[in-house]
Formats: C-alpha cells, structure tokens, sequence
C-alpha cells in the first residue's frame, strides 16, 4: 500500500518493529533503528533543520517505500533485490552481531536505496538542490548509529571492544563506512537521474550487484576482524526481542 506520509511512514516501520519483537527476530534490528531514524527526520523537518522541509517529507516517503516494499515481498515470498535479499537472509545467521545486522540495512538503505529514491526527486537539472538535506540525512544515520552501539555498549561492556572495529566514520570498517556510502550513493544520484527508464533499470542492476559485494564483506569481514566478532557474539543476548527493544527505545545522553 502506497505511503503518503512521514507519519505513515513511523507507523509502518513500528507495525515492522512490534510485530518482530513478537516474533523474536532479528530483522527487528535495522528496523528499529529505520524508525528512530524516521522519527529523527522528521524532527529536523519540524524544526527546520532541512533546506526544503516539504521535499524531505517527499524523499522519506519514497526512500522509505523501498524497505517496506523490500520487507513485505520478501516476508511474502516474493522478489526484492539481490542486496535486500542478502540482508533479509543473515537474519537468520545466527553468527552476526547486532551491529553487522544493522549495517547490512544501512549499506543497502543507502547505496541502493537513497540513491534511487534521491533520482526520483530530481530531474537531471534539479538534482544538485537536493545535495545539502542529501547530506544532512545521511548525517542522522550516523548519529543513530553511535547512539545504538552505545546505548547496547551499556547492556554488554565487551562490545565496547567494537569502538576498535566500527568507530570513525572516515574509517572504512567491516568494508562499510557512512562517508564512503554517501559518497557513492550520491554519485549514483546523479548518474540515475540523468538516464531513461531502460538505462535506470541497468544501472540498478548493476548498483544492487556492488551493493551485494559490500554486504558480504560486512557479514564475512576477514580473519582477524572476524574473531573480534565472534567474541563479541558470545557476550550478546539471544533475545532478539530485548535487544529490539534497547534499540527502539534507549536515549543515549
């Protein structure tokens, strides 16, 4: 069903997020932070922290659309993409941390998704006016994501071991990193918006195939990145209903 709205939007991704603690699942995870992120956006909205409140309003919905349209087929047992279908898959993978299950949704959502959702926006000649609230919703992502790993670096003490493998956001870590995402993603902004509906759909292809790449580097990081992770797995509760909730409500000071 078509969303129309920012607040449409927080109430699907909280159906997601509740109905994931019932289930115990950790797609659960990049969920509730997707909502928190939501619910951050369209704070700056109200508060005029974007140049174009009205246009962000727009973009989230489209950007939104796409992981909800993702989740839904998936769940259903229909297609999504290759890089989705990755993420959706390790949900069941028992061996990833939470923090790889969050940045598998946020390497999709971004590379794949923003880039996509941002060319839709935008005409070829339009597009450079969307560059500066690009940025700053890219800036929200990273923010929330510190907050998560520090609000779930208070439950477990050894996570704060991840300081060491995903702090720095210059830094590509787990072959991941928010500035080098948002570059690329915006660099794939421009290219999609300048092309016809047949070159798009080639063009996406070939992202969904790139973006795949990277989510499999983030799953299977190396050997020595690895065994930090594996380490920190086993101090992780296997409630994934719990850790949902840590990541859907906790405010970090």
């Amino acid at each position: 069903m078509p969303i129309q709205n920012i607040a449409e939007v927080i109430t699907r991704l909280d159906a997601i997020v509740q109905q994931t603690k019932t289930e115990k699942s950790c797609f659960g995870y990049f969920a509730a932070l997707y909502k928190r992120m939501t619910i951050a956006v369209d704070e700056g909205i109200k508060h005029n922290l974007f140049e174009d409140g009205s246009r962000m309003d727009r973009l989230d919905v489209v950007f939104a659309q796409r992981y909800i349209d993702a989740y839904e087929a998936y769940k259903a047992g229909g297609q999504c993409t290759s890089s989705w279908k990755f993420v959706f898959d390790n949900c069941s993978n028992n061996d990833l941390t939470v923090v790889q299950h969050i940045l598998l949704g946020v390497n999709t959502h971004i590379n794949l998704d923003l880039a996509i959702a941002t060319a839709e926006m935008a005409d070829k000649n339009g597009i450079d006016a969307l560059q500066n609230d690009f940025n700053k919703i890219n800036d929200v992502i990273a923010t929330l994501i510190d907050d998560v790993q520090e609000c779930l670096s208070q439950v477990w003490l050894p996570m704060r071991l991840l300081d060491k493998i995903v702090s720095g956001r210059h830094v590509p870590v787990l072959n991941f990193s928010i500035d080098k995402a948002r570059t690329a993603s915006w660099s794939s902004a421009l290219i999609l918006a300048g092309l016809n509906t047949e070159q798009k759909q080639f063009y996406i292809n070939q992202m969904d195939t790139v973006v795949l790449r990277v989510c499999q580097g983030i799953a299977s990081p190396g050997l020595l990145t690895g065994m930090m992770l594996k380490a920190i797995r086993t101090t992780e509760y296997d409630d994934a209903a719990r850790t949902i909730n840590l990541i859907d409500t906790t405010i970090v000071d």
